[in-house]
């Protein structure tokens, strides 16, 4: 098999398998093997699950050989964040406390969706500790590295799924996203990254239900590929209440049908709670909303001030993670990965007053939000403010370095743009700007009105039709 169909997007792909002109145990063995030959320096999967994939690539071919009904993503290899059970194997949350874990009994329902849809899943994908940070490395598994230089992070938490479908150890990766976690990975590994409206895709085993800011959703090479998955994930579950009462997936908005965007209104946001942007990152942006507007789009810059609660967030972020892992301190605390602690820490001294404050805080903010769709159909930013950190980047400490200056950690300084959007509910999807000057990808975000996930898709894919990217492959790996 040439390199080629290692970056066929999944619905050609899938197109191909349907025709007969492709068989699903043939295209399964070459991801295992590219994945055999690339993982070793990528570390991007914490399991291969080669001998059970092989098995459902068997089963997949006979069911195109019996003439079954087939699904959207038939025969198409699939690896999930090792946050969501898949049956059969351990599920290890990126962190030693779970290393010795037993196979799970049963899959998660987003992965009973993706195997109902005809998907393999051929293996777990690395994240870090409980998806804690925006890069992805742990004490438990070692650094997970970007295909596009091994020398840089392909982003976190779900960044061993993008740094996969970067290297096309399959097209599609299953991410979550609790402050920016598939959005940040396909920014800087140069791919599609969508965090769906709140409500569209179950979350069943969060353990807020009702408070919910963590989403799940594709990474992918492509807007058509990101988008079937997504119509695979979402509908309703009886134990996610969001779900039930807010799910609405509306249909595509007329003037967005054809090529001719006249009438449409975007708002564009160049910071967020970040002080800076990189050089690269804000002509890439701008060369993206160039595009839009040569295609008849109306773009107006954001000038008022807006309160991206920063702080508040960071107490609702760090205070969840104070609470829920302060049962495994007594006999886990050695082991974890430093940054979680560090988290915890500052989490433990938060009080209740500034919890709610920061509740308060959150509906302060979707209601700004939901004012600016007033007088705008999408919001713009970039996805990142500069393209990927060292793998060495301490994500509790370490200040972020934009142009040569100092911004802040992480979240103030690198990921701003992402988290306010896992507060406030809104779709929001990641796709390639171009490329930095150090050659590595950007991104810009597409923000929608709440349940607008395809007016969102759609206007990517038509940035995708201006500005091609799927085309560009990483540099080729080192043998291992």
């Amino acid at each position: 098999m040439s390199d080629d169909l290692l970056f066929t997007p999944a619905v050609k792909a899938a197109a191909l398998i349907r025709a007969r002109k492709l068989s699903p145990v043939e295209y399964v063995d070459a991801v295992l093997k590219a994945a055999d030959k690339a993982n070793p320096r990528l570390n991007c999967f914490r399991v291969l699950m080669d001998e059970q994939a092989r098995r459902d690539a068997k089963t997949a071919e006979a069911a195109v050989s019996k003439g079954e009904t087939l699904g959207p993503l038939h025969g198409v290899p699939i690896s999930v964040k090792d946050l969501l059970d898949v049956k059969g194997v351990p599920t290890r949350h990126g962190s030693a406390i779970f290393e010795d874990n037993a196979p799970a009994a049963a899959d998660d329902i987003l992965v009973r969706r993706l195997r109902a849809a005809g998907a393999i899943i051929i293996a777990k994908a690395t994240t870090p500790e409980f998806g804690v940070k925006g890069l992805t490395d742990g004490p438990s598994f070692g650094i997970t590295r970007n295909p596009w230089n091994l020398e840089r992070t392909p982003g976190g938490s779900s960044g061993g799924g993008a740094a996969a479908v970067a290297a096309g150890l399959g097209p599609l990766s299953l991410g979550t996203d609790g402050a920016g976690s598939i959005r940040g990975p396909a920014s800087c590994s140069g791919l599609v990254g969508l965090k769906p409206t709140l409500g569209a895709v179950p979350a069943d085993t969060t353990r807020d239900a009702f408070g919910n800011n963590v989403y799940a959703g594709p990474l992918a090479r492509t807007i058509t590929d990101a988008a079937i998955m997504h119509s695979v994930l979402a509908g309703p579950s009886e134990k996610d209440p969001w779900t039930l009462a807010g799910g609405v997936q509306h249909a595509l908005s007329p003037k967005l049908a054809g090529e001719d965007l006249s009438g449409v209104r975007i708002g564009y946001i160049e910071l967020t709670a970040n002080p800076r942007i990189a050089a690269d990152v804000r002509a890439n942006t701008r060369a993206a909303l160039a595009a839009w507007q040569e295609l008849g789009a109306d773009v107006d810059e954001v000038s008022e001030k807006i309160d991206w609660i920063e702080y508040e967030g960071r107490v609702l972020y760090q205070a969840n993670f104070a609470v829920f892992c302060a049962q495994y301190l007594p006999k886990w605390q050695n082991q974890m990965d430093p940054v979680t602690l560090a988290f915890m820490e500052r989490g433990g001294k938060f009080s209740l007053a500034d919890f709610r404050n920061a509740q308060f805080a959150r509906t302060a903010l979707f209601r700004k939000i939901q004012s600016l769709f007033e007088r705008y159909d999408f919001l713009v930013t970039p996805t990142n403010s500069r393209t990927a950190l060292d793998v060495g980047h301490d994500a509790a400490n370490d200040e972020v370095l934009v142009d040569g200056v100092k911004c802040g950690i992480t979240r103030q300084g690198w990921t701003s743009y992402q988290y306010p959007f896992n507060l406030t509910g809104h779709p929001a999807l990641a796709l390639p700007s171009g490329f930095g000057a150090d050659g590595l990808p950007t991104s810009v975000q597409i923000v929608g009105r709440w349940g607008y996930e395809t007016d969102v898709l759609r206007l990517g894919s038509l940035l995708e039709a201006a500005r091609p990217w799927a085309q560009h492959r990483p540099p080729a790996l080192p043998s291992a």
